[in-house]
């Protein structure tokens, strides 16, 4: 039975070195066999429809063809449309958070990596805010993410084992997997 996947590319479109058309991203996840692909703005985010591929398949997949088509390489962090839905559903800071931009969702590449993110939820990050979840570790940057301690202690801590969205394109992406 078809699964609706979304694929979360690390570093696409964020700086010179990595610039890909979507239209381009699109083709290259058409020629992989996927089916329903949409992209998301011009980020890197990907929502495609996959028949019994496991994930973490998914993911070798797109970062040899990226690797293959473009030259470069690029974490891939794919994950399901009830994934999603689960980080959407346990966050936490929602209702704290004012500004959906600076609401960041972290969403780990593997899920036992969380246990790496645990002793940072007990330290204050004032005026941030942090919760570890299930899945993706949510963090409330009001002064901005390149501001916040609480975020390149994350990306420190977990490097190439996460990627971030903001909660505005988290919703985003969960309407265009429901579509």
């Amino acid at each position: 039975m078809p699964a609706t996947h979304i694929a979360l590319l690390r570093g696409i479109n964020v700086g010179t070195a990595k610039r890909v058309p979507m239209a381009d991203l699109r083709e290259l996840m058409a020629g992989l066999g996927y089916s329903g692909v949409a992209t998301l703005l011009n980020s890197g985010n990907v929502v495609f429809t996959s028949r019994r591929e496991r994930p973490e398949r998914a993911e070798v997949r797109i970062e040899e063809a990226i690797a293959g088509r473009f030259g470069f390489t690029s974490r891939v962090t794919v994950i399901t449309a009830e994934e999603l839905a689960a980080i959407v559903n346990e966050n936490p800071l929602r209702d704290a958070a004012t500004d959906p931009s600076r609401l960041l969702i972290a969403v780990l590449k593997a899920p036992l990596d969380r246990a790496k993110l645990l002793p940072l939820a007990e330290r204050s990050w004032a005026p941030g805010l942090l919760a570890v979840g299930t899945r993706a570790a949510y963090l409330w940057c009001p002064d901005g993410m390149l501001e916040s301690p609480l975020a390149s202690e994350v990306g420190r801590i977990l490097a190439d084992a996460v990627t971030t969205r903001n909660w505005a394109t988290v919703l985003k992406l969960q309407a265009l997997a429901a579509r």
